[in-house]
């Protein structure tokens, strides 16, 4: 009877997790390789989604709907921006309540329509409205996929295994810039390079649906393991705790809102700024690339460093470069000045992004981690609508140089409110069998 009984139990929890009846839950990245390697390449879609519209959007609102307001121009940031930080807010909520992967299909039929808008739209309006859709694609699915991979990873390698999730998202980010790029170098804004993201869309959707299984009980074997089953806090408890109670969390949040400043900065400026230099497409395209190329690429080995040095410096280094970076862009006057200043902003970005996301994660019990995940997101991509229209609006006012300075003093003293905020670096759990 008890045979029968762990049996069915174990065919129940198979069944949950949307697979054949397994024996048990298992933790690691090795145990569910297959799994993990799904959610590396879903993201990658993600990635490409948004990508696209790094070195093109920008100069299609100028070139093809006439905007010269810089503000204006990057109107589409701040929609996006908004959009995805009050996504992010509720879909670890969400994620909770229903499942991992409800969460990440929704997010793909969001994202479905978007390329088609792009590529039809009339007006500048329909662009905005575009990236409001893309915003919550970017904020359900991504969000799903940084999570499912904490849950399948366990407690001893999250660093790594954000590592692999961010550098598979970026380096898309950065090939589909690039792409986009020539396309529309070779055949122009639209319709051209947007049919990637039909491409991107359809292949995220399929995968998503057809292969991708729920996490749901490698939740619960993580708190049992832990003995940390307790009861996660409501959305608002955690949102309060990330934003003013806990000093840690909070330093956390305001170090992902200026890394993301400076995302929008060099989403929505930077190609402007080039372009007033003289500087052609395709060399944009390229400088478009490097950034998140880098920022990718590396946070394989950023993301295992935090793991083994601990989560605060290699994060207080990451902000330090992103500044001296940001503010040598202003300095410069050659494409291959821009190059490596743009290349060092890339190798900045990687060290602090997925050690902050490992942070966050540290600091709660397992059943919060989502929703404390999703106010950590809240909080960090708000800052790229801060960097995009505040940037945009210094720029309208006072000139390129002084937004891109402005914003390298402001990531300078990131670093230093950083350094005061977190706690010692984070201690990883090692559990044993």
């Amino acid at each position: 009877m008890q045979a029968s009984l762990t049996g069915r139990a174990s065919a129940a929890v198979a069944r949950a997790i949307g697979g054949r009846p397994q024996r048990a839950v298992r933790l690691g990245l090795s145990a569910n390789w297959r799994q993990f390697t799904l959610l590396v390449a879903t993201n990658a879609f993600v990635g490409g989604m948004v990508g696209l519209e790094r070195a093109v959007l920008p100069l299609l609102a100028r070139d093809e709907f006439g905007i010269a307001s810089k503000t204006a121009a990057i109107s589409f940031i701040g929609a996006f921006g908004l959009a995805k930080a009050l996504t992010n807010l509720a879909a670890g909520w969400l994620s909770e309540r229903f499942s991992r992967r409800s969460v990440l299909i929704a997010g793909w039929l969001v994202g479905l329509p978007v390329p088609f808008i792009i590529i039809a739209a009339p007006s500048w309006g329909w662009i905005v409205g575009a990236n409001v859709l893309l915003g919550v694609n970017q904020g359900l699915a991504w969000s799903m996929t940084v999570n499912m991979k904490l849950d399948l990873a366990g407690p001893n390698r999250r660093g790594f295994a954000l590592g692999l999730n961010e550098a598979a998202g970026y380096l898309s980010v950065a090939a589909a810039a690039l792409a986009a790029g020539l396309i529309a170098e070779a055949y122009g804004l639209r319709p051209e390079p947007w049919y990637l993201g039909i491409a991107f869309a359809s292949a995220g959707l399929t995968l998503s649906v057809l292969l991708v299984r729920d996490t749901s009980a490698h939740v619960r074997a993580e708190a049992r393991l832990l003995a940390q089953d307790a009861p996660a806090l409501s959305l608002r408890a955690s949102f309060a705790r990330g934003t003013w109670r806990d000093l840690h969390l909070v330093g956390i949040s305001q170090a992902g809102f200026v890394n993301n400043l400076n995302d929008g900065l060099a989403w929505g400026i930077f190609p402007l700024f080039f372009a007033s230099r003289g500087l052609s497409l395709d060399k944009i395209a390229v400088l478009a690339a490097i950034y998140p190329f880098l920022w990718g690429g590396l946070q394989l080995a950023t993301g295992w460093a935090s793991d083994t040095l601990g989560r605060k410096p290699v994060i207080i280094a990451g902000m330090v470069l992103q500044a001296v970076a940001i503010s040598a862009v202003a300095f410069a006057d050659t494409f291959a000045a821009w190059l490596a200043a743009l290349a060092a902003l890339g190798v900045g970005t990687a060290m602090a992004y997925p050690a902050l996301l490992a942070a966050t994660s540290d600091a709660v019990v397992p059943g919060e981690r989502a929703t404390a995940l999703g106010v950590y997101r809240f909080w960090r991509d708000g800052g790229a609508i801060v960097g995009a229209l505040g940037a945009g609006a210094l720029a309208d006012v006072f000139g390129f140089n002084v937004a891109i300075q402005t914003v390298a003093a402001l990531t300078a003293l990131s670093a230093l409110v950083t350094t005061r905020a977190l706690r010692r670096p984070s201690v990883i759990m090692e559990v044993r069998a």
